[in-house]
């Protein structure tokens, strides 16, 4: 996904300059978490919506704080503050607006195949005989997790491909929007997940068993895992989500769906990963309704905590509020710093798989950190700063890359190779498979070449942080962005 272009990026709007401009037009409106909630302008008219009260239906129209764009909830329409503005302007000459249901091709034949699919799935408690069900569920490690509940989510398993399948339906009208498949791979003792997505990875905005909350739920577990939410369900009874990539991001556009919880309780996982996620996913949601919960030896995943016969009541009854005062005493720290000193290897950070020798130097990638690697012209800056980040880009780091230097296709052509591990030039016939496979990494370049005004570019990097939950930056190389007549100033 390519960031908006420098010639016109997206003008940044204040929500005070949000607010003064629904006021001016007359949309009532009321402050949410991360989104202000007015009627929709693609439904009845808002002149004749009375204010929400506790019985009426409440607004669907989010606008989200940060970056204003917008999403109906009741319509599906979305677009940016601009399409809000151009909106209010079509209702005011009386113009019905737009529907935003004109789908994509791509879209339309991602939903096809998922259809497809999700019709030769079986419902994963009406499989041949129960020996092959305990099996598959045993495969899954989900013997514990009953048929009421695989029935209530609604999850099916595709025998072809031996994979679960968690469908995404629309919140709307409950049609089948996408599908996520999982299936289990073994190498040697160790087990891994592979997941796959349709549409594919950044289309795919599911919030898995949205369909079963209902309008007077205030309290909700956010998980990142699919069976992680079953399992959470079924043990405790709350509503619990799944979040469509784990703790890899929280993407926006789902932000309106969670704005009716008065407490969210983020329980991502059992890493270190995981709980920094849990803490940034938090300031996006509004600290002060955020609790997280504390990965430990007696605080797993949900799905593992279940497996263990933990009470996982307790474990949410002790989730610590996401907002710390500003003065904490020892007391408040000493989990957080026993947790510290039981993962002293995830402290170091995400160790790179491709050079083990850099570990040594480095320790791994820890947010936070700058790194300056220099060196003259033409000794391989870039061809080996492209494969350390794809190395943690393939670990699940969100990566943006700012190549002032290069253009982007060259970039892309070399990290596609380093990721092929080969000439894909002799063999154009796997490039594709290998494409696809690339296109599914978080990873985002920022359009800029040349110099570049500092601060454009700081914007950029703030908009893509909120966004697409970036942890790690690539400026390549600061000479080129900063221009080279500034080298005499000391910037």
């Amino acid at each position: 996904d390519v960031l908006p272009c420098p010639e016109g990026p997206v003008p940044a709007v204040s929500i005070t300059e949000i607010r003064q401009y629904l006021r001016a037009q007359g949309i009532p409106f009321h402050d949410g978490y991360s989104c202000l909630h007015t009627p929709s302008l693609f439904t009845d008219s808002w002149e004749d919506q009375p204010a929400p009260t506790a019985t009426s239906a409440p607004y669907t129209l989010f606008v989200d704080k940060t970056t204003g764009s917008f999403l109906c909830t009741a319509t599906l329409a979305e677009g940016t503050w601009q399409d809000f503005q151009a909106n209010v302007e079509l209702r005011h000459r009386g113009v019905p607006p737009a529907s935003s249901e004109e789908l994509e091709e791509d879209m339309q034949r991602a939903r096809e195949d998922a259809r497809c699919i999700w019709d030769r799935a079986l419902p994963l408690w009406e499989l041949l005989d129960e020996d092959e069900t305990s099996k598959t569920k045993a495969m899954f490690g989900i013997s514990l997790v009953t048929d009421t509940t695989l029935k209530r989510f609604g999850v099916r398993y595709l025998r072809t491909a031996k994979s679960l399948v968690f469908p995404w339906f629309s919140p709307r009208d409950a049609t089948l929007k996408g599908l996520k498949l999982v299936r289990v791979e073994r190498k040697g003792d160790a087990i891994t997940y592979v997941e796959e997505t349709l549409p594919r990875f950044d289309s795919y905005r599911n919030l898995f068993g949205l369909p079963l909350i209902g309008r007077r739920d205030t309290e909700l577990v956010l998980t990142g895992w699919e069976l992680d939410a079953l399992a959470l369900h079924q043990a405790t009874g709350v509503a619990s989500l799944a979040l469509p990539r784990g703790a890899t991001c929280l993407p926006p556009a789902l932000l309106p769906y969670l704005e009716q919880f008065k407490r969210i309780t983020l329980w991502l996982g059992e890493d270190l990963r995981s709980w920094e996620a849990a803490k940034l996913f938090a300031r996006k949601l509004s600290l002060k309704r955020c609790s997280l919960v504390r990965p430990g030896d007696l605080q797993p995943r949900p799905l593992d905590a279940l497996n263990q016969g933990l009470n996982l009541t307790k474990i949410l009854r002790a989730a610590l509020p996401a907002s710390h005062k500003s003065i904490v005493s020892f007391r408040q720290l000493r989990e957080e710093v026993f947790g510290e000193l039981v993962n002293t290897e995830q402290v170091a950070g995400i160790k790179w798989a491709r050079f083990p020798e850099l570990n040594k130097l480095l320790k791994g990638h820890r947010r936070g950190e700058l790194t300056v690697f220099t060196g003259p012209t033409g000794s391989g800056k870039t061809t080996f700063i492209s494969e350390y980040a794809l190395d943690l880009c393939m670990q699940g780091v969100c990566t943006l890359w700012g190549s002032f230097e290069i253009n982007n296709v060259r970039l892309a052509k070399i990290m596609l190779t380093q990721f092929a591990a080969q000439r894909l030039e002799d063999q154009l016939e796997l490039y594709d498979e290998w494409a696809d496979r690339f296109e599914d990494l978080p990873l985002y370049f920022m359009t800029f070449h040349g110099q570049q005004n500092i601060k454009t570019v700081i914007d950029t990097m703030q908009h893509a942080v909120y966004m697409y939950d970036i942890t790690h930056v690539v400026v390549d190389n600061l000479q080129f962005m900063m221009g080279h007549e500034h080298l005499s100033v000391d910037r």
